[in-house]
């Protein structure tokens, strides 16, 4: 069932139930009140990650804070995707794009990993986190992904479960045609690693290319940017072997 993009859609910590008041935060309720100008009664959408969609009305509204009342549920809770994304953090504004999109495209659990050529070894997790919701908000999503503690390539890959599939993407394979590699990988689990702006090391490539979980695969005869890769590979996983 799709979302309902003509409400506005908040997600709150909460549970939710038919009836229930919660009060949404200090940055929400200026939102509710001085951005959108919410009048009581007025109605949107309100999500935890757990309950599902549910249906809420402006119940009151002081100064600073607005209080909501649950209504009724509009879509069930789905089970969240299983597509895990690995990657490179970026300088913060990209950052931000990068992870909007990866939520967007439906991964379900964001990897950040610290390669030899990452430029940003610690990424801010609370920003990380607070554009996980936003984009959940924007795209209608309800099951909000999971965000991993960022961890250094070689350790990830040593704890790696080897039932699930790694789609590496290769700047050096030999081909322009990623179809063929991942039309095999049909009913398995996946997750997609993207590198940082100066790509893989060597030293990096040799050691994913001799692990037997690790697909390449290539994305096209041009030299993208970072974020743009992780949009072309999450765009082709989908298309393929995803949701799409």
């Amino acid at each position: 069932m799709r979302a309902n993009y003509k409400m506005q859609r908040l997600f709150v910590p909460d549970d939710l139930a038919t009836g229930a008041e919660i009060e949404a935060g200090a940055q929400q309720s200026h939102y509710l009140m001085h951005v959108l100008r919410l009048a009581e009664g007025a109605e949107l959408l309100l999500f935890n990650g757990r309950d599902g969609e549910w249906s809420a009305a402006v119940a009151s509204k002081s100064k600073r804070t607005v209080r909501l009342k649950v209504l009724e549920r509009q879509r069930p809770q789905p089970t969240p995707s299983d597509l895990a994304y690995c990657f490179a953090p970026l300088k913060q504004g990209r950052l931000d794009y990068l992870v909007q999109k990866a939520v967007e495209m439906g991964a379900g659990t964001l990897q950040p990993v610290v390669t030899q050529h990452t430029q940003v070894a610690k990424p801010s997790m609370e920003r990380l986190g607070a554009n996980i919701v936003e984009a959940a908000e924007q795209c209608g999503i309800l099951a909000v992904p999971r965000l991993c503690e960022a961890e250094k390539l070689d350790k990830l890959l040593a704890g790696w479960d080897p039932e699930r599939r790694l789609v590496f993407c290769d700047e050096d394979a030999a081909t322009n045609n990623p179809l063929p590699a991942l039309q095999n990988l049909r009913d398995k689990k996946l997750a997609l690693l993207v590198g940082p702006e100066g790509g893989f090391s060597e030293d990096e490539r040799r050691m994913l290319r001799a692990l037997p979980f690790v697909t390449a695969i290539p994305l096209g005869p041009r030299i993208l940017r970072a974020d743009t890769a992780a949009v072309a590979a999450l765009a082709l996983i989908q298309a393929t072997l995803g949701d799409w």
